[in-house]
């Protein structure tokens, strides 16, 4: 499928306006690359598993746990910026009940089953409902928002026993790869505090990374917790389509993008996303399979590189490569297996059936969500040129990105024609990859073409987010797997990608990988 006129011209007249945009960001010379300093403490750096197994013996008690936590926050927070809102007196109140129930020895087993995360300190994207915190989704217009009941995942994990310690940063109504907007700034990477963290979960990313948090929650509708699990070396798990709710959080999908929109656990350790996961999907958790054993040798393992050479998304950079190169090698090696190459040609459009099916009509003929819509938060919608012509001269109360993705809303309307066809491949693609993988497949995929990139360049490359998205109209799970770091110091990964329900086959290979090459690394670890 040839592009057509518009699609070139509109990715150039993008990609144009962007640079032109940082020119008028004033984008300074890199700085030299400083990381957060590590962690004193050594209970930071325990799985969240092991730290409920301690708890529950009563080799520590929660309020040491808690405090740890806090401190680490409050030393390496000025930098990153990634609690937005913390809950210090609450989760310290909460850690000396969990004290006095430990202290009255109901019995471990009794525990380990009812509370799986007793005392265990968690953080929360800023976009989901959790009690008496702040719930904006980084709008201006929501400022004053706060939440007066618990998300249903939040609420999950609450009674699983975990602790909230606060609510992390976003992008501007999670649409965006870098967590910056106007109501809490932006979010630094903790390996180097001139990048970005991703989006739009990056504030969990981020405080993960920094040793500030062991596991958090996170939403996905175009790779919004893989990309900061990425840029940030943890391990991000984007279930498969429908089983895990994401009732409780702002913006909510609408429509067909109801089938498209995630919620899932980010964790430093890959031990740890499966527990969070069973308890995130409640009773619909027997759909995942994760009870069945995985036999790692009878995985039917495939390979690809990159999208098939799409003119909207950069190349993919060498030493993402060379680690994704490595990863097969170690699976021969180590497993006997034969990883199969495989191109898939429509991955290619990406970007293109993306856009196009979550522009479309449900099944019901319901209208998409417009996003100039939920910009105006119920009220009159944003009229994107002129919010522009506003943001020039410093008068707007939306970020860039945001009236962007406004603007390119706009121009993607106009080409309806094109967009049933791609939505038409789009469908014809997840069959295509359903048959592929099958029940026992896994593919290897970049999880992004770029290592983190610095402060606002994502503007000169704003459609690299397609390798995280395809994944997402079609359903399938995908978790993250860090794999080192670069030359540069920053986090490489890789995408693993199952059939629909095979989340317990991605799973297993992230444990499998973490072993191999490391997992998580301390910020500024070379």
């Amino acid at each position: 499928m040839a592009l057509s006129r518009a699609e070139r011209c509109l990715a150039l007249l993008l990609r144009l306006l962007s640079r032109a945009c940082l020119a008028l960001l004033g984008l300074a010379a890199p700085a030299t690359p400083r990381a957060v300093p590590p962690p004193r403490r050594s209970l930071l750096l325990l799985p969240a598993r092991q730290l409920a197994k301690r708890l529950r013996q009563r080799q520590v008690t929660c309020v040491e746990v808690v405090e740890a936590y806090i401190e680490r926050i409050r030393e390496v927070n000025p930098l990153i910026n990634a609690v937005v809102k913390d809950r210090f007196e609450e989760a310290l109140q909460e850690a000396r009940q969990v004290d006095k129930l430990l202290a009255e020895s109901p019995g471990e087993d009794y525990l380990e089953e009812k509370f799986p995360f007793l005392g265990v300190p968690i953080t929360v994207k800023e976009a989901f409902s959790l009690h008496g915190m702040p719930n904006t989704s980084g709008l201006v217009n929501r400022r004053n928002v706060i939440a007066t009941s618990d998300a249903t995942v939040v609420s999950r994990l609450k009674q699983a026993g975990a602790i909230p310690l606060g609510v992390t940063n976003c992008s501007e109504l999670c649409m965006w790869y870098e967590s910056s907007n106007r109501v809490y700034g932006r979010t630094n990477n903790p390996y180097d505090l001139q990048r970005i963290v991703g989006g739009s979960s990056g504030g969990e990313g981020g405080v993960l990374a920094a040793a500030c948090s062991v596991i958090g929650v996170g939403s996905d509708i175009g790779g919004s917790i893989r990309m900061p699990a990425f840029f940030n070396g943890v391990f991000g798990h984007k279930p498969t389509t429908g089983v895990v709710p994401n009732d409780g959080q702002f913006p909510i999908a609408q429509g067909v993008r109801t089938s498209f929109l995630c919620t899932g656990p980010m964790c430093r350790y890959a031990e740890d996303l499966e527990p969070m996961l069973r308890v995130m999907a409640g009773p619909g958790v027997h759909k995942l399979k994760l009870n069945e054993k995985v036999s790692l040798e009878k995985i039917k393992f495939l390979c690809m590189d990159h999208d098939g050479g799409s003119v909207f998304v950069s190349p993919v950079d060498k030493e993402i490569l060379q680690a994704q190169k490595k990863v097969v090698e170690y699976l021969e090696r180590d497993l006997g297996v034969q990883v199969q190459c495989v191109s898939i040609h429509k991955m290619k459009y990406s970007f293109q059936i993306w856009s196009a099916m979550m522009s479309s009509n449900d099944s019901d003929g319901q209208d998409a969500q417009v996003f100039t819509d939920l910009l105006g938060d119920h009220g009159k919608p944003v009229w994107p040129l002129w919010e522009l012509m506003k943001w020039l001269v410093g008068m707007s109360s939306h970020t860039l990105p945001a009236i962007a993705l406004g603007l390119t809303e706009k121009l993607v309307k106009l080409n309806l024609g094109a967009n049933a066809k791609l939505v038409s491949m789009g469908k014809s693609l997840q069959a295509e990859m359903e048959t592929l993988l099958g029940p026992d497949g896994v593919l290897l995929y970049p999880s992004h073409p770029t290592v983190a990139p610095r402060h606002h360049s994502p503007l000169c490359m704003p459609f690299n987010f397609a390798y995280t998205a395809i994944f997402n109209v079609l359903g399938l799970p995908v978790t993250q797997c860090p794999l080192g770091l670069s030359s540069e110091g920053l986090p490489l990964g890789i995408q693993l990608v199952a059939a629909s329900y095979n989340d317990h086959l991605t799973l297993a290979v992230a444990r499998y990988l973490e072993e191999a090459f490391g997992g998580w690394v301390l910020p500024g670890k070379a």
